[in-house]
């Protein structure tokens, strides 16, 4: 099989079965023997990997295939062991010290470069949260040793049986963006004996190679778990992620972060046949009808800006006939949550419903805090319908949508249009119209207060490795929180009574 070993510039690459993308003088002069390169099919761009990057990525991969291999012998007691000592040293206060010096020095590179930080931030709380969401491994595991080899279901037949059991799918790759606290909440894939490689964003590198040699290498020694059963790309170029997603020995991707640059990953993974789990465009709704409750609404939206995640609202759904009183009120909400960072929060009205917004608040300026510093903006801007999907990534100013509509089917219908079919929430003081709407709004996320709920350690007690939405199709038999307990497959076991058994 020929190797690709040059790069001419204007060499045409198919993609898509029909369309070509075109290969730049940059791209060419870059290109040397050795470097891979791979098309996002849903762009056309052209994705270049060096050498070195593709080589110690095909390292770490092959250290974490041996490791698998590893973990098929070892106890549910070892693996107990490594998350109970994983959270030990997480509570330590000098190795606390270490990752938050890590941390501090991570913040202000991404400071100086002009990017957001408010994922990037370690607190007491992200500590805490680390720390819980790694012992509760401890009662689940417990749980699975004391029931032993139970199958998950057995067919009996007249002379023989069939025993469907739960297996790992193997080495498990995680690209994750710069949230530290995710670090620990990847290392779950190890409750149902997968190994994992992870990637985190560039800007908190630091921070996880601090987590990593502080706490998780200590954790996994004193397990007397192989080393490659969870590591870390040391690699800060943003090309180790195609290099990692495009690699065959992988039985699962697992791609977290932004909208674009999820959908990119996954566009790798699927080209070499690496089956992918998408965690990317957020941003909740929440919709009232005739009959919201305006102090359960008011509530919903204040607790559901205390910080920018993917489950943050992001699109506020008004009908008309209560426009007048819960537009104010929306209003009022936001801004009591911005007063705990910057001021008032900046709003997005739909074209059309900007009447509704009381007097001035058009060309009012106000202050919004971004990731390179406060501007001057609009405290409200008309936004064009069709752009109503618009995540707002805010950084110390909630900003958010609103629309009004003259009927809850009508929100529902901007929903399935424009949102990611994710977390929507409902407010209504009547019964058989949340029945009404849960049986029609698409997404997997549904509920009747505030939108933060959505998180795997808060709603089901286990560290999350993802949330799904539904816009690019639902996932078969899996829920919308993946954690580490949902990485299996399963393996059947046949028992035969007789010898001369025979169809």
């Amino acid at each position: 099989m020929a190797q690709l070993t040059s790069l001419p510039a204007g060499t045409l690459v198919p993609y898509a079965g029909d369309r070509v993308a075109v290969v730049s003088e940059e791209l060419a002069a870059a290109f040397q023997p050795g470097d891979a390169l791979y098309v996002d099919s849903g762009t056309g761009a052209l994705l270049h990997v060096p050498a070195h990057v593709r080589e110690a990525v095909g390292a770490q991969v092959g250290t974490a295939v041996e490791a698998f291999t590893a973990l098929r012998s070892a106890p549910t007691s070892a693996v107990r062991t490594f998350f109970t000592s994983f959270a030990d040293h997480l509570a330590e206060d000098d190795v606390w010290a270490r990752i938050a010096a890590a941390n501090e020095a991570d913040v202000a590179r991404a400071r100086g470069l002009g990017r957001s930080t408010t994922r990037l931030e370690v607190s007491d709380g992200m500590r805490a949260d680390m720390i819980a969401g790694l012992r509760e491994w401890d009662a689940i595991l417990a749980a699975r040793e004391a029931a032993g080899t139970t199958p998950i279901e057995t067919v009996r037949h007249e002379d023989w049986s069939v025993d469907v059991v739960a297996a790992p799918l193997g080495v498990i790759a995680f690209v994750f963006e710069g949230r530290p606290n995710v670090f620990a909440d990847a290392a779950g894939v190890l409750a149902t004996g997968n190994a994992a490689v992870l990637r985190i964003g560039g800007d908190a590198l630091g921070t996880a190679e601090a987590i990593r040699d502080s706490a998780l290498v200590p954790a996994l020694t004193a397990a007397g778990l192989p080393a490659g059963a969870v590591s870390l790309l040391p690699v800060r170029d943003r090309s180790a992620g195609w290099a990692l997603f495009a690699d065959p020995r992988l039985a699962l991707a697992v791609a977290r972060g932004s909208g674009p640059a999820v959908a990119q990953l996954s566009a790798v993974a699927r080209s070499a046949g690496v089956p992918v789990s998408a965690h990317g465009t957020g941003g909740a709704w929440l919709v009232a009808d005739e009959e919201a409750d305006a102090d359960r609404f008011a509530g919903a939206v204040r607790w559901s800006l205390d910080r920018k995640v993917c489950n943050t609202l992001n699109v506020a759904v008004i009908p008309r006939s209560r426009a007048a009183e819960l537009v104010p009120v929306l209003l009022a909400a936001a801004d009591e949550a911005a007063a705990t960072r910057t001021g008032v929060a900046r709003l997005h009205v739909a074209e059309g419903s900007e009447s509704y917004l009381p007097a001035g608040e058009l060309t009012l300026e106000i202050p919004v805090e971004r990731a390179d510093g406060t501007h001057t903006e609009p405290r409200a801007t008309v936004l064009p319908l069709d752009e109503l999907g618009t995540e707002w990534e805010w950084e110390g100013t909630p900003e958010l949508s609103v629309v009004v509509v003259d009927s809850v089917e009508e929100g529902i219908e901007l929903i399935g249009r424009y949102s990611p079919r994710f977390v929507v929430s409902f407010i209504s003081e009547n019964n058989d119209a949340h029945a009404r709407f849960r049986a029609a709004v698409d997404a997997p996320f549904v509920g009747d207060g505030f939108t933060r709920w959505v998180d795997g350690q808060y709603a089901l007690s286990q560290p999350e490795l993802g949330l799904s939405n539904w816009e690019n199709g639902r996932l078969l038999a899996r829920a919308g929180i993946l954690t580490g307990a949902e990485i299996t497959t399963r393996r059947i076991f046949a028992h035969h009574e007789r010898a001369d058994q025979h169809r």
